[in-house]
């Protein structure tokens, strides 16, 4: 390996050292918690350095909110892969959303602002489009009677979202709200079949 290639390996190195200093804190104390001075002290770097990776702050909150969608993106088309008809399909993606959200809570919450406030950058604006697009087209495939228009499937996107979003907000909001994990998925499997039988209904 030559020298170019060594030094671009470290900065990836030291870039995702950043990151993932980020993310800890967040566990560990929140996001609000989060400074370029913490990160810095976590790695054992000086600050300074932290700013030759990114910008500020914001910059680090907008790579890890891209990071929480691909991996999200994975998880549902990987969901999605699993079954044949369309409407297993749909509720397997929307499971896995859910998975998706209490196995990586801090970036649930970073990527859609539960009990903070998000990032606006619309430098995500490629990664939201694919999670769209990728859901939206099993949604379309649910429209059995007839060819659904696109606003027909963005409404029918929204409201599958809204509703699982809100439950998951609940739940992530009100850890100890005493409901069981076998409730919360039958309350979240009760609600995808709902909106999907209304689209044929």
């Amino acid at each position: 390996m030559g020298s170019k290639e060594r030094i671009l390996r470290i900065k990836d190195q030291t870039r995702t050292k950043i990151l993932d200093a980020a993310l800890n804190t967040a566990k560990e104390e929140g996001w609000q918690a989060l400074s370029m001075r913490k990160i810095a002290d976590q790695i054992e770097y000086t600050a300074p350095i932290i700013y030759e990776y990114f910008t500020n702050k914001d910059g680090i909150l907008m790579e890890l909110t891209k990071k929480g969608f691909l991996i999200l993106i994975k998880d549902i088309i990987q969901a999605r892969d699993n079954h044949q008809k369309a409407e297993k399909k749909m509720e397997a993606m929307w499971v896995a959303y859910w998975n998706f959200a209490f196995t990586n809570k801090e970036l649930y919450r970073l990527m859609y602002g539960v009990d903070m406030v998000r990032c606006t950058d619309k430098s995500c604006s490629s990664e939201t489009d694919t999670l769209y697009d990728v859901l939206a087209e099993v949604i379309k495939s649910l429209f059995q009677k007839r060819q659904a228009t696109e606003e027909e499937i963005c409404l029918k996107y929204n409201t599958y979202w809204s509703i699982i979003h809100g439950l998951v907000s609940i739940n992530l909001i009100h850890l100890n709200s005493g409901t069981t994990d076998a409730l919360n998925q039958h309350i979240l499997k009760d609600a995808i079949k709902g909106i999907t039988i209304s689209i044929n209904g």
